[in-house]
């Protein structure tokens, strides 16, 4: 029987080894196709065929997630059409690991008539499509983690890696921010990771969990029962924050000598609490929420007054939980 599992060790390992390879190929021609599209005032256009047009298609979609417009097209439906997508003002990434893909070649032509700039991909910077384009990036490995050297295996994740670092590269010249990725991922829990802030989520007004320092203890689960978050603000009689009473507090003073009649809540609440303001992203209240061990947050203004209150159960309905 087949040893599956030291078969796909393996093949990690020669996929591993082919990655750490790349290095190498980090040079001008790297910084020169890093420059074109960082220049490129139109789109970068990716073309690729077969298992290079699939990792094709992901490295464009990589590019237009991280700030750099991009769109595949196949070299196939480019020679019947499709060529009309581009333009003078775009840059041309094309994919063949031999650099001899007819599919391909049979293209570029056309592409240089139209006067974009033309970046090539390949293992062999004397192929045929490596000395037609402006500037060549390689990505050769040693050997395909297939056992007959004919799947596109290493080779592809090779390619693949080789887009993200282009991508990557030109996310950082660009300063692309969070803000600017979250803009072309508005759906599902990233978008709203990255979007979301607590002045969305917070409850406020008649909602927001409020008392004085005065109050009895009594008086403070009362409100903390009320409003349903499992904690309440304590203010002064400025109405600024000055301590917090969470169902943790309760647990903590339950076995204390307390009149729960009689005691007013200062004497019990926890002082100067962590807080937020609302127009932190969620995803950062999480972040504070988590490494210092609470579940709720008490958001506060200028002023130190607590306008707004939210807990681990409002991040998880707006889905950054």
């Amino acid at each position: 029987m087949k040893n599956f599992k030291q078969l796909a060790k393996q093949v990690i390992t020669i996929e591993q080894q082919a990655i750490a390879e790349l290095a190498q190929f980090i040079d001008d021609g790297f910084e020169l196709a890093c420059q074109l599209m960082f220049n490129c005032q139109g789109r970068v256009i990716v073309i690729g065929m077969g298992k290079s047009g699939h990792v094709g298609g992901k490295i464009a979609a990589t590019l237009a997630s991280t700030g750099t417009p991009a769109f595949f097209v196949h070299p196939g439906e480019a020679s019947h059409g499709d060529l009309g997508m581009i333009t003078a003002n775009d840059v041309v990434l094309t994919i063949s690991n031999s650099g001899e893909t007819g599919e391909v070649l049979a293209i570029i032509p056309v592409i240089k008539r139209i006067g974009a700039k033309l970046i090539a991909m390949s293992s062999n910077p004397k192929s045929t499509l490596a000395k037609l384009a402006d500037t060549h990036v390689c990505i050769k490995v040693s050997q395909e983690a297939c056992p007959l050297g004919l799947a596109p295996t290493s080779s592809t994740t090779a390619t693949l890696v080789m887009g993200d670092a282009l991508a990557v590269a030109l996310l950082n010249a660009k300063e692309f921010t969070a803000d600017d990725f979250a803009l072309s991922h508005p759906g599902g829990s990233l978008g709203k990771r990255l979007l979301l802030r607590l002045q969305d989520i917070m409850h406020e007004g008649e909602r927001l969990p409020l008392v004085t320092a005065q109050a009895k203890i009594k008086e403070a689960l009362v409100e903390m029962s009320l409003k349903g978050l499992g904690m309440t603000a304590v203010v002064n009689d400025n109405n600024e924050l000055i301590g917090l009473f969470t169902d943790g507090d309760l647990r903590r003073i339950l076995d204390e000598k307390i009149d729960i009649h009689q005691d007013e809540i200062a004497s019990v609440m926890t002082k100067n609490p962590t807080v937020a303001n609302k127009n932190m992203l969620a995803a950062q209240a999480l972040k504070i929420m988590e490494d210092k061990k609470i579940n709720g947050l008490i958001i506060t203004d200028e002023n130190n007054q607590p306008i707004g209150a939210m807990n681990m159960h409002d991040l998880l309905k707006s889905g950054v939980l």
